[in-house]
């Protein structure tokens, strides 16, 4: 595999006289690349003691300055690496530093590691190759079937190691229709070599490697969730696979792909109800946050652990993120119209038209209502036109909501500024993309409330999948590409993020608990009450005589009225929240449909769930089976 630019810059840092890091995470190609070099000594640790790697290093280090280059290979071991800082700082006959030149590979940062902090040293990084590279390694190989290919190609997500293995396991005869079988074969090899990374503490029995698995299922847990004890939690954490983050350990992809499907193959009930379990605990950590950035942390596990194919392959691909997201500066205005234009080509919009839009966005809020996601070198490669609802934006909005800004574009003071208006999202790379979009959702939270305006087919798909609210197209076609833009919009508010991830699970509602959510299956149905297509999907369908959308629709609509016209006063109230919120016919956030019913923001939503509750009691029962 090519990687003509990293070498390159691997011998400029080498002529540079001091000891050189080579780094990246397992199976990315350190080795091989290292040895493109004229290496004239290699030493390799795997598998060396402390004691060991110390006077290996020693003595190839003997050999004095015309040695020519010595390669010190798997620098992963515990201990390693402060032997092998140790080693290069001996002196040399009276004078520091190193006898000959020297490159270090390893899978963890050095500057990390105790002895290596004050040293000099230059750290190059190798991240993941190109679709493209794998795919022509994976050829030369001999694959040449287009299933297997496509399979090999996204088991690996850009690892060198990943895309040897799955050829391998493909070529031996593991069929392209089983990806958990392939995973399963590759998953093994990977524990093998991540064997010299444990502690001699956790050696012993194999706890460790169905931990890793089960991790990878929940894609971040703390010890609680884990529930393997303090030992085996550290354990995971000093694998190089393994980052720590806010709600715990993480499996770095695409080694969090290949377990999990591993798992799912070998133990599939078992998968199903740790992803269950799972996405429980974090629904009930929901309910007792009060951090924004965790909460938006939890949602975003929640949307994992939904397993729902549209987010899972939108929002989390099987490869390893590089992108750093944040806000566009005063001297980034290019690199924003550059983007934009790329956004516009990509969706088939009129570029001239995109550019006027861009105008008014970047008039109305400057640079910084842009966020850009920029890759490993700080480029700009991927870019969310976010801008705050507030009342020096609106002009720049309106355009792309129209007949429904009037509902959209009042502030309130449960949304500070009105919450955040999502205009474009936009990245080439997957990844990267899918980096864009979870952010999005992330600083939604954190606002209380997106309205989305977007004429592209892929996105509405996806807004419907995460229950968002639909509120129809707008009149025109300003990007003039023969679809006019449809209107989206979420509240966000702490309280009802729980039951909102309750109506991703599958089928709407979690196994085993069917009546439980049957309030939030209403309101998921009213939220969608004008939308045929995405009322079919709902679980009340199956209830007797709520067969088809337009027989469920007309119960909601029976159901409301006869709430709002009850003789008891909060039942009546609760009526009216639920008419006003759902059934009015013009868009509408929770604070401005509690100023319409004249009641207070708890008062409101304690009538609100009251409404869902009653409704939920007057469904049809559901048919007995014997």
């Amino acid at each position: 595999m090519e990687r003509t630019e990293e070498l390159a810059a691997l011998r400029a840092a080498l002529e540079a006289g001091t000891p050189v890091h080579l780094g990246g995470g397992l199976g990315s190609g350190k080795s091989r690349l290292a040895r493109r070099l004229p290496v004239a000594d290699a030493v390799d640790l795997s598998g060396l003691r402390t004691g060991e790697a110390a006077s290996r290093v020693r003595a190839a280090l003997a050999a004095g300055p015309g040695g020519g280059l010595l390669l010190v290979d798997s620098v992963d071991g515990p201990g390693q690496a402060e032997a092998v800082a140790a080693a290069l700082e001996e002196p040399r006959a009276g004078t520091g530093g190193p006898r000959r030149p020297v490159l270090l590979a390893g899978r963890r940062p050095l500057r990390a590691v105790d002895g290596w902090a004050d040293r000099p040293l230059t750290t190059l990084t190798l991240g993941p190759a190109p679709a493209r590279a794998v795919e022509t390694q994976i050829r030369a190989s001999g694959l040449e079937d287009p299933e297997a290919v496509a399979l090999a190609v996204r088991l690996a997500g850009g690892n060198p190691l990943l895309a040897q293995l799955a050829a391998r396991t493909l070529l031996a005869g593991t069929p392209a229709d089983a990806p958990g079988a392939v995973a399963d074969a590759m998953a093994e090899e990977v524990l093998l070599r991540l064997d010299r990374e444990r502690p001699a503490a956790a050696t012993g029995s194999g706890r460790w490697r169905h931990a890793l698995r089960l991790l990878a299922t929940v894609r971040a847990g703390d010890e609680r969730l884990l529930s393997g004890g303090p030992e085996l939690f550290s354990a995971l954490a000093g694998l190089s696979l393994v980052r720590r983050e806010r709600l715990g350990l993480a499996v770095r992809e695409p080694f969090r792909t290949l377990f999990e499907l591993a798992y799912q193959w070998r133990r599939p009930e078992q998968h199903e109800g740790l992803r269950a379990r799972a996405a429980d605990y974090r629904r009930a950590l929901l309910t007792e946050r009060r951090d924004p950035q965790e909460r938006a942390r939890l949602v975003e596990q929640g949307l994992f652990l939904s397993g729902d194919p549209t987010l899972r392959g939108s929002l989390f691909p099987p490869a390893e993120e590089s992108a750093v997201i944040g806000p566009a500066g005063a001297g980034e205005t290019e690199d924003i119209g550059r983007l934009m234009r790329e956004w516009a080509v990509r969706g088939g919009f009129d570029v001239r038209r995109c550019e006027r839009i861009t105008g008014r966005w970047l008039d109305a809020a400057g640079p910084a209502a842009f966020r850009l996601a920029r890759d490993r070198d700080g480029r700009p490669v991927g870019l969310a036109a976010l801008l705050p609802v507030a009342q020096g934006t609106q002009a720049g909005i309106e355009p792309l909501l129209q007949q429904h800004a009037d509902g959209l574009l009042d502030g309130s003071s449960d949304h500070p500024g009105g919450g955040l208006f999502l205009g474009a999202a936009y990245a080439a790379d997957p990844v990267a993309h899918a980096q864009v979009l979870r952010h999005i959702l992330g600083q939604a939270v954190l606002a209380g409330h997106l309205v989305v305006s977007t004429a592209s087919p892929d996105y509405q798909t996806l807004l419907r999948t995460l229950s968002f609210r639909p509120h129809g197209g707008i009149r025109d076609d300003v990007y003039r590409c023969g679809r006019r833009p449809e209107v989206y919009s979420h509240d966000f508010a702490p309280a009802g993020l729980p039951a909102w991830m309750r109506t991703l699970a599958p089928g709407g509602r979690p196994a085993g608990r069917p009546e439980a959510d049957a309030p939030d299956a209403v309101a998921w149905a009213l939220a969608r009450i004008r939308d045929p297509r995405a009322l079919a999907r709902s679980p009340l369908l199956a209830r007797p005589g709520l067969s088809t959308a337009h027989a469920l629709r007309d119960w909601l609509d029976n159901a409301v009225l006869e709430l709002a016209l009850a003789d008891a006063p909060a039942d009546a109230e609760a009526g009216a929240i639920l008419r006003a919120y759902y059934l009015s016919g013009r868009p509408r956030t929770h604070p401005q449909a509690a100023r319409e019913v004249h009641l207070s923001r708890a008062t409101y939503f304690r009538r609100l769930r009251r409404g869902l509750t009653l409704l939920a009691e007057r469904l049809p029962l559901p048919a007995v089976t014997p």
